[in-house]
């Protein structure tokens, strides 16, 4: 386990902009990023910033995610994005990567790991930055995998996650999920062997417009033994999360049984909230159940990134499986359509550093985490 991720340096909003400017003018530093470049207005925020105090010595890897039939909309968007990039970045690479394969399986995971393992990183290099905003749950996962494993694996490079945040914006962005439910590449731990049954949990992260997407990881995860719903509390939106409960309530009541107490709550501005909860939840789970049952978690996350980055961090330190379902083709919502609402005009901001020298001499962890209030029973 990853001690200092309970307590890692995280920044957020204009902390952010002050670590970029306090850290990165310092000339002995040299960037690598890993950023989307699709038609999402999140999509240059980071890079700008990053950018402007590093000049020359940021190199990038900009993923264009490739479905079939977008709309003229989104490819003009996505277009004038890129060209923004390329602007502020012109040592960049832009990765074209197709989502699905010809049978419609999906395989952007597999696809942008290959690129990654294809390009090892420069040896000046001495930080990592993979801008989650805008890249899909089933490329940033298994990049943010490769790049951190490859970061530990040099006590000198340190690894960020940023993210700009916008839940509304979210809320405005449409998707159509594709039939099939898969594990994201890399978040397929193996099933246990041992003489226990094993006791699936499912920790779906609701969000807005997002039912007919879960429904469909439900069905291909069979029985369980408990459903945990993952809400964003407290929020920007003091009701978001009674507005998710009200929205999925037939599916929590008559589809998964789920018991008010296993309810789950994490802030959504700060992802070490979502990492302790559930890093607690599979703690409770792991001692209540030991030899009766192997507790096997299974994290669907999905809207705001925020709450994903927990997610990440929690799938990667206890070996969580990560079942989603890839997005055939996005669409944009009536209200979004106007010059003036098009763009996200109020995001939160969120640095972490995952690792590095900074915590090379770091304690520990002399006790079990504090008990985050997620029912068991």
């Amino acid at each position: 386990m990853r001690d200092h991720w309970a307590n890692c340096i995280l920044h957020r909003d204009e902390e952010v902009a002050r670590f970029i400017g306090d850290y990165f003018k310092d000339t002995d530093r040299r960037v690598l990023l890993l950023a989307a470049a699709g038609f999402d207005p999140r999509t240059n925020h980071i890079t700008c910033q990053l950018a402007g105090t590093l000049h020359d010595r940021i190199s990038a890897i900009f993923i264009r995610e490739e479905r079939s039939n977008p709309s003229a909309q989104l490819i003009e968007r996505a277009d004038d994005n890129e060209a923004v990039l390329r602007a502020l970045v012109p040592n960049c690479e832009v990765i074209r990567i197709e989502i699905f394969a010809d049978d419609g399986a999906p395989v952007g995971g597999h696809r942008v790991s290959q690129e990654l393992i294809q390009r090892p990183l420069p040896e000046d290099v001495t930080d990592v930055v993979l801008d989650f905003s805008a890249l899909s749950i089933g490329v940033a996962f298994p990049a943010a995998r490769l790049l951190l494993d490859a970061c530990e694996t040099e006590d000198a490079r340190t690894f960020h996650l940023m993210i700009s945040s916008d839940p509304e914006l979210d809320d405005r962005i449409l998707s159509d999920p594709s039939d099939r439910p898969s594990p994201v590449k890399g978040f397929a731990p193996e099933i246990s062997d041992e003489d226990f049954g094993d006791a699936v949990i499912w920790v779906p992260q609701l969000a807005r417009g997002r039912l007919a997407t879960l429904i469909k990881i439900s069905a291909g995860l069979g029985d369980f033994y408990k459903v945990c719903p993952l809400l964003p509390f407290p929020a920007k939106e003091p009701r978001r999360s009674d507005n998710l409960v009200t929205e999925y309530q037939p599916a929590i009541v008559d589809e998964w049984n789920v018991d008010p107490r296993d309810l789950v709550h994490a802030s959504e501005w700060n992802p070490l909230d979502c990492y302790r909860r559930l890093s607690r939840l599979k703690q409770r789970f792991d001692r209540t159940m030991k030899g009766t049952y192997v507790p096997r978690m299974i994290l669907s996350p999905i809207g705001s990134k925020v709450l994903a980055a927990g997610a990440l961090m929690a799938a990667i330190d206890h070996n969580m499986s990560v079942q989603y379902v890839e997005t055939d083709s996005y669409a944009i919502a009536d209200e979004f359509q106007d010059g003036e609402s098009a763009n996200s005009e109020d995001p939160s901001f969120v640095h972490l550093i995952l690792s590095g020298p900074l915590y090379k001499n770091f304690p520990s962890r002399a006790a079990p985490l504090p008990d985050l209030g997620a029912a068991t029973s």
